[in-house]
């Protein structure tokens, strides 16, 4: 017995002949039979107006193709003026900056009258502004730290003082390892560029190994946040996954040839993740994203960005990520994961 069809009370179908009851179940799966048929006509009638719809001027395809017919679109007639700004115009030049903002003023007062010659005084209470931004001298701050070593006088034992804690045992401060991160990783600058812009630009020398540790230090700092950063876009209900070529670069040592490697990414809603390798396949679904893809991207050295408290990306090992992030505030989800990861990747 087959199963009553929908609008139908089970009781009335029972009490149907059976000879109607055959014909109506015939008749419905005619009918959908004929709904699939009908879609399908309907979905290659709107492809075949598609088609006939497309010329030069809503397609890639050349003038050429348009056929006898059609008119060419009309060229818009010129109104006479010259081109550029007109006479009168409001200026579309950078905005002036509040008074707060300002570091310095500097009054400019006409000695005599451009008509007559006359001697002028006084204050005009609406000058006109004009701003000029400038960059200061930039010359780097050295301090030097002395370990004094003092003998006691009871015992004879010499002792030396030790580092602050708040003191780098590197050579160079936070800022500039910030800046040397930054460089490979949003501005990808190879060694000898990074070389002469901090020699050009800040008048710091740097050896390539010393850019190389700076590099290095800082992604085993950012270690940690990646690796919860990664953890937690694994486990979001929407992830895009795509990958393209990428230069690779050679700081950890384990591409002296220079080869052009690979770079994924898996982008949410709160977190998006890099991962950067030589090889296109050479990684695996687990490594990457914990199983839910069939295609994973190449072990290596991996960044994640944040959208949330803070914007950007933890730099890699291979310094291919932004090593410092940008205040956003988004609210919601993104505040709560920006608050958790964001004190780990403070520069």
């Amino acid at each position: 017995m087959t199963a009553h069809p929908a609008g139908i009370p089970e009781a009335d179908w029972l009490e149907t002949p059976a000879s109607v009851r055959a014909l109506i179940n015939a008749q419905q799966q005619e009918i959908e039979l004929l709904r699939g048929q009908l879609t399908s006509l309907a979905t290659e009638l709107a492809n075949l107006r598609e088609r006939i719809g497309r010329s030069s001027r809503n397609s890639s395809k050349p003038p050429s193709s348009d056929g006898l017919g059609f008119k060419p679109p009309e060229r818009r007639k010129g109104s006479g003026r010259k081109r550029g700004g007109q006479q009168g115009h409001p200026g579309s030049g950078p905005e002036l900056l509040s008074i707060e903002r300002v570091d310095q003023v500097v009054d400019h007062h006409p000695d005599a009258c451009r008509r007559c010659g006359t001697l002028l005084q006084g204050e005009d209470l609406d000058p006109l502004r004009h701003q000029v931004i400038e960059i200061p001298p930039i010359t780097p701050l050295v301090i030097e730290h002395r370990l004094h070593r003092l003998v006691c006088p009871c015992c004879s034992t010499s002792t030396c003082a030790s580092l602050p804690a708040d003191v780098e045992a590197s050579h160079y401060g936070p800022r500039l390892s910030a800046l040397v991160g930054l460089l490979g990783s949003a501005f990808p600058l190879s060694f000898s560029k990074t070389q002469a812009l901090l020699q050009q630009l800040v008048g710091v020398e740097m050896s390539r190994g010393a850019i190389g540790r700076v590099r290095q230090r800082l992604s085993a700092a950012l270690e940690q946040p990646m690796q919860e950063a990664l953890a937690f876009a694994r486990v979001q209900p929407v992830a895009y996954v795509d990958e393209t070529g990428a230069p690779t670069g050679n700081a950890d040592g384990n591409n002296p040839t220079g080869k052009r490697g690979w770079q994924w990414v898996m982008v949410t809603a709160v977190v998006t993740v890099f991962v950067q390798g030589l090889s296109r396949l050479s990684g695996d679904s687990e490594n990457w994203s914990g199983g839910d893809t069939k295609t994973g991207p190449p072990r290596g050295a991996s960044q994640a960005g944040r959208q949330g408290q803070r914007r950007g990306a933890i730099s890699g090992a291979d310094g291919s990520g932004d090593s410092c992030a940008d205040p956003s505030g988004r609210g919601g989800d993104a505040t709560a994961i920006g608050s958790r990861l964001g004190p780990e990747a403070d520069c």
